[in-house]
């Protein structure tokens, strides 16, 4: 075919001799498209005329593709089944919504609530930016009460004063210490005698600001009157236990491969489960971004969905 024909092709001749080669007839094609059997005829003519060439071998009694006729079809389904892909795909599709959705929350936080918020946002809104950074959870309460940040993943003690904060879960924490430990593998020990030995302590937990959970689970087990290790990082802590230089608070969820490796073992001092509570903390909706309020309301509706995650 001449290139020259490019620009001047007729799609609805070319749609017209797809519908007759589906076919395999002019009367059923016309019956499809809606239009006059000689009406579908002389469409094809035209067609046929444009390209210069034959494109079926037809009388009364027999319908067959030309060798150039059954070349054009193979192209022309490859066209108009996407086509037909493309409509399906922008059916019913909403806006997309372009935007950043920025927060800060605690390392190592094993979350499923916050796991299934990512995936659904991002399924509804693909072309959103997530951004997440690691704080403490002092620092992240003020950053966003500096307005630096407007969402973040906490754990406190109690809501924060002046700022909305969504309790998502509680979590629970206890008493860990390595496998060179000499109570390694003990079932239960004495709080005495845990108020003896060397204690790792995330670096917040040591400034007594009372935001950081870590913070009251110590004064309430008095625990760490000898520091050994400091660190702000729940991995960096982890570490320093499981190597043998102190004991020190966990958050269980966060060790459970540890435990089942035997590099931690959890020490049982109380009947009662040490916990600290999870929560979402965020500035007030007119300081956040579109994208961000939407983020926080999906949050409160999958928590409405599974009340006993609250």
């Amino acid at each position: 075919m001449d290139t020259s024909l490019q620009g001047d092709l007729n799609w609805n001749l070319l749609r017209v001799f797809f519908l007759i080669a589906e076919e395999k007839s002019i009367t059923k094609a016309a019956r499809r498209l809606g239009l006059s059997q000689p009406s579908v005829s002389s469409a094809l003519q035209k067609l046929e005329t444009q390209l210069g060439c034959r494109l079926v071998f037809r009388d009364s009694r027999h319908f067959e593709l030309t060798l150039r006729g059954d070349k054009i079809f193979q192209e022309c389904r490859d066209i108009f089944h996407s086509t037909e892909r493309i409509a399906l795909m922008v059916r019913d599709a909403p806006e997309e919504e372009r935007g950043r959705v920025r927060f800060q929350v605690i390392s190592n936080l094993v979350s499923p609530i916050l796991d299934e918020v990512l995936r659904l946002y991002h399924q509804r809104h693909p072309s959103v930016v997530f951004e997440s950074e690691i704080k403490n959870s002092q620092t992240i309460v003020h950053n966003i009460q500096e307005g630096h940040v407007g969402i973040g993943f906490c754990l406190l003690a109690r809501p924060v004063s002046g700022l909305t904060s969504i309790r998502l879960f509680r979590e629970e924490f206890r008493v860990f210490c390595g496998a060179e430990h000499p109570f390694f593998g003990q079932e239960s020990v004495s709080v005495r005698d845990l108020q003896r030995e060397p204690f790792i302590a995330f670096a917040c937990a040591t400034e007594g600001v009372g935001l950081e959970p870590m913070v009251v689970l110590r004064e309430n087990t008095r625990l760490g009157s000898r520091i050994n290790g400091i660190s702000p990082n729940l991995e960096e802590v982890r570490r320093m236990i499981a190597a043998g230089l102190g004991i020190g608070i966990l958050p269980l969820l966060a060790v459970t491969d540890d435990i089942r490796k035997g590099t931690l073992w959890p020490l049982r001092i109380t009947d009662e489960a040490i916990g600290a509570d999870v929560y979402l903390v965020h500035a007030p909706l007119e300081k956040l971004t579109p994208s961000e309020r939407r983020f926080v309301q999906m949050t409160q509706e999958l928590i409405a969905l599974d009340p006993a995650s609250g």
